[in-house]
């Protein structure tokens, strides 16, 4: 999630629109693959081709879990050291082998039987891992029950294979902060040029995917968390309407924005994932909006004529940005002409007159939801305050590279009956009304963009360098879906194009960016290149 200027500045124009010159690529040197990283088996691979592997009797769950777990072994810590896991599962292949067992018996739980899958750190698993958000603060916090998504997934047939590192506090701690790093796992790097940012705050979860260190895996976002990190890693990322996927048992910033989705090295397979963290949670309420409107399974809007005759807008001023980019993004439009779409120009990106409303809806509701999440957890503070006062006592492993001053911040906000939030709420809610009114004059099915530029360089001591894209963030801060999809290379370093449109509009979404996805087919395995 993007936290460095939009949290004080609160609006789109913050948000997205930083004003800052991008970086001028032009290399054309050839770069090789990285000789450290080996060829691998299920390199690539996807869901359907895993579930043919084990109806065949070519492989086993219990086999596919060795496999993933010996790539994460070989590149995660050794190898290229990419550290986009936090913490294995001791108990994945022995959940795999009882897996095998219900399909040898005839039992088959549907299409993710058996699938491993990677989840982010700020969700619980009653396991025997922990959920840390990536603070050595919460460090032993090991949860008494599942998520509710995480029972979905293990209702699903899933094999946890384990946890992926994030930006810590999904990124809400600093102003100065560099995405992907955590106190708890470090530094999380880009697959594709090694001292690049993977973005954040699920740069794990996008990274794991995008390696191949599993098939899927799940993040979550508030603003960009899923959005940003699946373009910087060139995999597809599905931020879905807030309400579609429950929040309960996950480590939470804003009740208005946040969400779990899927990340998939293709549309398919993300959306198969989708389908199996659906359905209403008694314990968030806001899961009650789907009712009726939530799916199980979302591959029947997976057609390849799904842009011919869709009226897409496309964000005008992301045309004359970056050389690089635009001409990406010209590509991008042409293709989706020639495959009978009908694109409008306009502006989406910047709404006016927000002021610094969503800094202050997340400040005040992360102090609201942390406090009750830390008042029930098992790790070493009980609240945002003890948060604070464990990291200034233990200022040199928590804090080593950059300080918490949105911990701090937040820490002064009031209660979510105060005015000034109730103001903030308001304002961000009005952001609902003025996509579907753009949407409805227009007579627009969908709005897409360049979700970043070029990712930059990792840098613990300036932090961020936010490159003035962000084509997702309205449909973040309405709590609307988006879809972000590889959109191509910049001197080797990818691109995503994000799609949003209405509430629960999913299928919609779906459809459109399958089609360009299958007629694009950007999805291209990392080289692992240590620098450009």
């Amino acid at each position: 999630m993007k936290r460095r200027k939009f949290i004080h500045t609160g609006s789109l124009a913050g948000l997205s629109l930083f004003g800052i010159t991008m970086f001028d690529f032009k290399s054309t040197t050839i770069h090789p693959k990285n000789s450290a990283v080996k060829d691998f088996k299920l390199n690539e691979l996807t869901i359907d081709d895993l579930k043919k592997m084990m109806e065949t009797g070519k492989a086993s769950s219990e086999s596919l879990v060795k496999l993933y777990l010996e790539r994460i072994a070989e590149i995660d810590k050794k190898g290229p050291g990419i550290n986009a896991i936090i913490e294995i599962n001791p108990d994945a292949q022995k959940i795999a082998a009882e897996l095998d067992k219900e399909r040898a018996a005839g039992k088959i739980r549907g299409p993710l039987h058996g699938i491993p899958v990677l989840l982010k750190d700020n969700i619980d698993t009653a396991d025997k891992m922990q959920t840390t958000a990536g603070s050595i603060a919460l460090e032993g916090n090991i949860a008494k029950t599942d998520a509710f998504v995480v029972k979905q997934l293990r209702n699903a047939g899933i094999v946890i294979l384990g946890k992926t590192n994030l930006s810590e506090w999904a990124n809400f701690r600093s102003d100065r902060s560099s995405s992907g790093w955590s106190s708890r796992g470090g530094q999380t790097k880009n697959p594709y040029v090694l001292d690049r940012s993977p973005c954040g705050s699920s740069s794990g979860s996008a990274v794991a995917v995008a390696a191949n260190l599993c098939v899927v895996s799940v993040g979550t976002e508030t603003n960009g968390s899923i959005a940003c990190p699946a373009s910087m890693n060139n995999v597809v990322g599905i931020k879905p309407t807030v309400g579609l996927v429950s929040r309960s048992g996950i480590i939470p910033i804003s009740k208005t924005q946040d969400t779990a989705g899927p990340f998939g090295k293709t549309v398919r397979d993300a959306t198969l994932l989708l389908g199996g963290m659906t359905g209403i949670d008694v314990n968030d309420e806001v899961t009650a909006s789907s009712k009726g409107k939530a799916l199980t399974d979302y591959t029947q809007f997976l057609k390849a004529d799904g842009l011919n005759g869709k009226r897409i807008g496309i964000e005008k001023t992301f045309l004359k940005k970056h050389e690089g980019v635009d001409s990406l993004f010209k590509d991008a439009i042409d293709l989706m002409k020639s495959k009978g779409a009908i694109l409008v120009e306009l502006e989406f990106v910047k709404i006016k007159d927000l002021g610094n409303s969503e800094g202050q809806l997340l400040q005040y509701e992360f102090k609201d939801g942390l406090n009750a999440y830390l008042s029930k957890s098992n790790g070493k503070v009980k609240s945002l305050e003890e948060l604070i006062k464990f990291n200034n006592a233990n200022k040199e492993k928590a804090m080593p590279i950059f300080p918490q001053d949105l911990l701090e911040l937040s820490q002064t906000r009031g209660d979510l009956k105060s005015a000034k939030y109730l103001e903030a709420y308001g304002k961000i809610a009005g952001v609902r009304k003025i996509i579907d009114q753009l949407l409805d004059e227009q007579k627009l099915d969908a709005l897409c963009g360049p979700a970043t530029g070029p990712s930059w360089c990792i840098d613990p001591v300036n932090g961020d360098f936010w490159t003035g894209y962000g084509s997702y963030g309205p449909a973040a801060m309405a709590g609307y879906p988006s879809i972000t999809v590889p959109m191509g290379l910049v001197s080797e370093i990818p691109i995503g194009l994000s799609f949003l449109g209405r509430s629960f509009d999913e299928p919609g979404l779906l459809s459109i960016a399958y089609a360009y996805e299958q007629s694009s087919k950007k999805r291209t395995a990392p080289k692992f290149i240590n620098h450009i």
